[in-house]
């Protein structure tokens, strides 16, 4: 199965599930903000943020919020989940940034281009690894699993884990 089709043809605005938000909370600094660039109010990122006591930003391009041109809000963090289409851009410009960041990205084609590959050779990296697969949703309403993507899913993370590589336990 090609990729694009499995991302919806660059139509990839799937959605996060709580349970794959809570293992990032622990290595987070409490009271801290955190900018959510890919995400709407009603957002699983924002709601549990700030239910776990975190100042949240969040923006989208539904709300002519680009993350590529819009001016970086003061924060701590950057965490979302960023369109599948775009991921390697998104991680690029993070990188640039250099707020610690944690972005939950599919896993397979990661390291396969030549750009990307000197990408994270020459950053500062970590991943969040999972003992299974996460699944994500089409929309907030949705009480139906909308994506069972047959590859992984981590957060790529710069500055925030203590190593560079962490795993953790989900629990759907």
């Amino acid at each position: 199965m090609k990729l694009d089709i499995i991302a919806g043809n660059k139509q990839d605005e799937y959605y996060t599930l709580i349970y794959a938000i809570i293992p990032i909370l622990k290595y987070l600094k409490k009271g801290s903000t955190i900018w959510c660039p890919f995400d709407t109010e009603e957002s699983n990122f924002v709601k549990i943020f700030r239910q776990n006591g975190f100042n949240v930003i969040f923006s989208h391009k539904s709300n002519n919020e680009n993350f590529f041109s819009i001016e970086i809000p003061k924060c701590d963090y950057i965490i979302s989940n960023p369109p599948y289409s775009i991921k390697g851009k998104v991680l690029r410009r993070l990188f640039e940034i250099g707020i610690p960041f944690a972005m939950l990205v599919g896993v397979v084609g990661l390291f396969e281009s030549q750009e990307r590959f000197n990408m994270f050779r020459k950053s500062q990296f970590e991943i969040l690894y999972f003992n299974k697969r996460i699944k994500y949703i089409k929309g907030f309403g949705d009480k139906k699993i909308s994506v069972q993507p047959p590859f992984s899913s981590a957060y790529i993370c710069s500055k925030i884990l203590p190593k560079q590589i962490c795993f953790e336990e989900i629990f759907e």
